[in-house]
């Protein structure tokens, strides 16, 4: 697993009426918004996880490394399942999977203790707050990086939007995009899927086909890509130009 690294991103966020707050454990590093402070729930939760992940890899030494898909295993913790199902569905390893399920896990736990619940996990978000939120793009380098943002309606939550990147934070990427997004209702899938977009894209040219394929992943609602001016997009995504940088909006729609 990769070593911790701040999330300075995190302080432009404005919760407007959610109390913030963040839990960190080993290499786990969420930024949670709910109607109250629930830390102490959040930190026994990813606790939980985390052991059963980390005995799992214990005891099958190969499942961290694997670029690869892993067998299924019945006998696995739920976490490590939907890993290895994720994986399993784009053709990853599945640690391509982890933040995003983790995302999904804690948010789970925590929207039992509180209506609205978002848990960010390094570019990875769960998200049922019940009303509109507008997720920021951090795409590194490119000119669009801060410019472009994804607006989720609250009707259209629980949702997962994951993000991976060859020019940001420490995540393993096989391809050069500045960012690669992908919204599904499971975590672990859309930060699988995310993961392979971003390894499909090298060049202007790959865009499109990197579109084609995640169109193909069951269960993805959306996605885009990012490669320096260039963009994409494919889906239930709604793109909007964030403030201060213009008015206009896009949307892209399912074909």
């Amino acid at each position: 697993m990769a070593a911790y690294e701040p999330r300075h991103y995190r302080v432009r966020c404005r919760p407007q009426g959610l109390v913030a707050f963040t839990v960190r454990v080993k290499e786990t590093d969420l930024w949670i918004l709910a109607r109250r402070e629930l830390g102490r729930q959040a930190t026994e939760a990813v606790l939980e996880l985390r052991r059963g992940l980390e005995l799992y890899i214990r005891d099958h030494p190969g499942f961290l490394q694997t670029l690869t898909p892993w067998p299924e295993d019945p006998l696995a913790p739920p976490l490590v399942r939907e890993m290895i199902a994720a994986g399993r569905a784009v053709g990853a390893g599945p640690m391509a999977a982890v933040a995003g399920a983790i995302a999904q896990a804690v948010g789970r736990r925590l929207r039992e203790l509180s209506p609205q619940v978002v848990v960010e996990n390094g570019g990875d978000v769960f998200l049922d707050a019940g009303r509109e939120v507008t997720l920021a793009v951090d795409a590194g380098p490119s000119p669009l990086s801060g410019r472009l943002g994804i607006r989720v309606a609250g009707e259209d939550m629980p949702l997962c939007v994951c993000t991976s990147s060859a020019t940001v934070g420490h995540s393993l990427s096989l391809g050069r995009a500045d960012a690669a997004t992908v919204a599904a209702p499971e975590g672990a899938l859309a930060d699988a899927a995310a993961t392979m977009l971003g390894n499909r894209v090298s060049s202007p040219r790959d865009l499109e086909p990197a579109l084609r394929w995640v169109a193909g992943v069951e269960g993805v609602r959306g996605a885009l890509v990012v490669l320096g001016e260039r963009l994409a997009a494919w889906g239930e995504l709604e793109l909007v130009e964030l403030a201060g940088k213009g008015k206009g909006k896009r949307r892209r729609k399912r074909a």
